[in-house]
């Protein structure tokens, strides 16, 4: 299993894709849907987690590629 991705601006304004723990970005773009978009490959290559933080900062969604320790139940 790979790096959990985060989707996160910058205060540039600016989106930014980064894996778990690393100092610097994987990829900058203007939006924060091409950078969701680009995290998502990269999460599903992977098979790691995707998170993405709103303008805020805090957690607005997760997505997960991998091996889910929290299956839902059905």
């Amino acid at each position: 299993m790979g790096k959990n991705q985060h989707v996160t601006r910058r205060p540039d304004g600016n989106w930014q894709v980064k894996g778990e723990g690393n100092k610097r970005a994987t990829a900058v773009t203007s939006t924060q849907k091409e950078s969701i978009s680009i995290a998502t490959g990269i999460a599903r290559n992977q098979q790691s987690e995707l998170v993405i933080h709103g303008k805020d900062g805090k957690i607005r969604e997760k997505n997960s590629y991998g091996h889910d320790p929290y299956p839902p139940k059905g």
